[in-house]
């Protein structure tokens, strides 16, 4: 185990049968609120937006504002957030997708995405994949190329990657942590 992975790991707590019995919870409140763990994860996270090649980040609604916003100041990009449909002002594209026991939709600005832009989705846990495999969509139907997604941690117990691996096409993700 490296030391990123030991100091991150360490600063996450589990909290059980949250949000419901069988559960583990993996908050990372305690990360968040460690500055040298939280400037560690971004300094990390900003590495990888520069391997990438990406040109903006994107953070997925809600916890992925919290890690890609400043993950894209410290790499020198712009910020998008996706946002869950019906919270952005302006003129925006859509994607559903389903979930479990039913459907969402997350939305981002139309005129944000551009084909030059190179994108490198960031969020907090990959579990099924469903958000992030929608955010892809998003954001090649906005015109713009996936550079990559890179998470704090993936539930591998969850069949994310698999789901991911065709429509990510080749473009990386990267777990800090796979648990």
């Amino acid at each position: 185990m490296t030391d990123i992975e030991e100091l991150l790991l360490s600063r996450i707590r589990d909290v059980a049968d949250y949000p419901e019995p069988g559960v583990m919870f993996k908050d990372i409140t305690p990360l968040l609120a460690d500055p040298a763990a939280f400037t560690a994860l971004t300094d990390t996270l900003a590495g990888i937006a520069g391997r990438t090649g990406a040109t903006k980040v994107v953070g997925l609604e809600a916890r992925g504002f919290i890690l890609g916003a400043p993950v894209a100041v410290r790499a020198g990009l712009g910020f998008i957030p996706v946002r869950k449909a019906g919270k952005l002002p302006g003129a925006t594209l859509s994607q559903a997708y389903d979930l479990e026991y039913g459907s969402a939709e997350i939305e981002v600005h139309a005129e944000d995405l551009t084909a030059g832009d190179r994108v490198l989705v960031v969020d907090d846990v990959l579990a099924t994949g469903g958000t992030a495999e929608a955010s892809i969509q998003l954001i090649r139907r906005a015109g713009a190329e996936v550079a990559g997604l890179a998470v704090l941690m993936e539930l591998g117990f969850l069949g994310g990657r698999d789901r991911l691996a065709g429509a990510l096409a080749g473009a990386p993700l990267e777990a800090l942590l796979k648990i």
